[in-house]
Formats: C-alpha cells, sequence, structure tokens
C-alpha cells in the first residue's frame, strides 16, 4: 500500500453539511405555515363562494338563512332581470369607455406629475409636493366641487367624472419614489446622446417603468370602474350612467317595492339576491384582467416603496 492511498484510508471523512430545508425544524415550519396559509385561503374564499351561491339560490332559501356555499333552489331571475335591459347594457358600455379614458389620462398626468417631483434639483419641488400633499388631507367639499363642475360646463359629461379624480396623491408618491430609485447615470448619458426631457422620459424612463406603471393601471381602473357617486351626483340623464349606478337604483328600486308589499315576484326574486348579483357582475371583469398584469403588482408596489 502506497503513502497518498493509507493517508486517504485513515483521513476522516467530512460530513456533508446540513440544507436549511433537511433540518426537522424547517420541515415543521413549512408544515405549520401550509396550514396558516390554507387557513387564509379559506377564510378569504368563502365570502366570494357564498356570493355566489346567494347570487344563484332561490329567494326562501335566501330569506331564511339556509344558503351557504352552495346555491339552493338554482334560480337564474335575477341576471335575466339585468341582463335582458338594453339600459343596462348602455351603462356597462359606458363604464368601459369612462375606466379606459380615466385611466389613460390618470397615467399621463401622474407619470408626467412625478417625472417631474422626481428631480431633487428643480426650483420649488418642496412647494409642489406640498400642494400635491395638502389636497390629501383638504378638499373644498361637495358642495364648491359641485358648484365648479356646474360652472364649468362639465355636468352630464364623462369629462366630470375623469378630470376631479385625474391623479390621486398616494399612485402619485409611488411613482415618484420609484423614479427615484433610477440611476441617474441613465439619464445623464441620455442627455449626452443629445436626448432632450421628453426624449429621456419617452425612450429611457417609461421603458424601465412597465412594472410600476402596470400596477398603477390597476390602481386607477379599479377605482374608475367602481365608482358610482361622481357619476349620480354629476348626471342627470339615465342613458350616461356608469353600471354601476344603475345597479345601485335596481338594488333601491327593488329594496322599496319589497318593503312597501307591491313588489312581483321577480322584483321579490331580485331583492333577495341583487346585492350577490351586483357584486358578481361588477367585479367579473376586474378578476378577469387581474391576471394579466398581477405579475407586474408586487414588483411595481416595491420598487415604488422601497428605496436604498
Amino acid at each position: 500500500m502506497t503513502v497518498d492511498a493509507s493517508r486517504k484510508l485513515f483521513q476522516p471523512t467530512r460530513r456533508r453539511p446540513r440544507r436549511p430545508d433537511d433540518t426537522r425544524g424547517y420541515q415543521i415550519f413549512r408544515a405549520v405555515n401550509g396550514i396558516i396559509l390554507t387557513g387564509v385561503v379559506i377564510v378569504t374564499l368563502y365570502p366570494f363562494a357564498n356570493i355566489i351561491a346567494r347570487s344563484l339560490s332561490d329567494e326562501g332559501y335566501i330569506r331564511s338563512g339556509q344558503v351557504n356555499i352552495i346555491p339552493r333552489g338554482f334560480n337564474l331571475d335575477t341576471y335575466r332581470l339585468v341582463m335582458s335591459d338594453s339600459m343596462f347594457w348602455t351603462n356597462y358600455r359606458n363604464t368601459i369607455v369612462y375606466t379606459v379614458t380615466a385611466t389613460v389620462i390618470s397615467i399621463v398626468l401622474t407619470t408626467c406629475y412625478a417625472y417631474v417631483l422626481s428631480k431633487k434639483d428643480l426650483k420649488g419641488r418642496g412647494a409642489l409636493v406640498g400642494i400635491a400633499v395638502f389636497t390629501m388631507f383638504f378638499s373644498g367639499g361637495l358642495i364648491p366641487n359641485y358648484v365648479l363642475i356646474t360652472s364649468l360646463g362639465l355636468k352630464n359629461s364623462i369629462w366630470a367624472i375623469v378630470l376631479p379624480n385625474a391623479i390621486n396623491v398616494f399612485n402619485l408618491l409611488v411613482m415618484k419614489a420609484f423614479f427615484e430609485s433610477l440611476p441617474t447615470e441613465l439619464e445623464e448619458a441620455a442627455a449626452v446622446d443629445g436626448l432632450n426631457t421628453y426624449g429621456i422620459l419617452w425612450r429611457i424612463v417609461i421603458p424601465l417603468s412597465k412594472a410600476i406603471i402596470a400596477t398603477m393601471v390597476l390602481f386607477y381602473a379599479v377605482s374608475f370602474w367602481n365608482s358610482w357617486f361622481t357619476a349620480f351626483l354629476y348626471m342627470d340623464r339615465s342613458e350616461l350612467f356608469p353600471v354601476t349606478v344603475y345597479l345601485r337604483n335596481l338594488i333601491a328600486g327593488a329594496t322599496t317595492a319589497t318593503s312597501t308589499g307591491s313588489s312581483s315576484d321577480s322584483l321579490a326574486q331580485a331583492a333577495a339576491n341583487i346585492q350577490a348579483v351586483t357584486i358578481i357582475l361588477t367585479v367579473l371583469p376586474i378578476i378577469m384582467v387581474y391576471p394579466f398584469i398581477q405579475r407586474y403588482f408586487v414588483s411595481g408596489i416595491m420598487l415604488g416603496a422601497v428605496k436604498g
């Protein structure tokens, strides 16, 4: 036996270091974490399952409290009542137009304002930030706003919905923090190459901001889609209402007819599950759109909120 062979024979073997996921404590942690997260998912999904079941159940089972997560007495009368009305589809189209237009305008204005505020060498930057933050805590009030919108001739138009809510200050500050986190060297290099401020914003900053812009699109779209009070306040003609106002009026009409005892069978059924049907019809489009931008959502919020 050679010297090298004898050394290898008597050399103590080294134990392979245990990975963190091999330890018993980590396995227990994973099991407990899985149980807790499963419970959170169940608690989160239960209200949605209950709403779907109520929207498909018969009036008698709903009023007696027998509907849980499984529909009882399968009934689609409320869906037929709502979706057979041509005004429903007119108002639904209005909601899509209002949401798309308002979201595009809000994204453009918020992006431009946030990019300006992100420049630390901008003169008057503190005053501009202060003006924006001031509006988070103070407003002119309901009646002055109504008088202003009316005097500007915006009543019964899409601009009464779009312009007063075009910039959300919270979204503005998140985008400002994101722009501040971008390397200034990129903009300096672009300026050396001959790009002006608008060129830098369009060709350098915007392509690097897809995550935060997608997040802001989601925030604004959900806000405008669910908004009903602004249209209820500034619009008098039913053909201009968004679908949220239509469904609000339907709830009020069905509830009033039931309370006075003058409702038909269809209205009684509608009054029993109109709230559930309303939630399903208004939330469904957002649920369908959300998966396509969900991958940008978490990264956009983190990039806009964490610095350093």
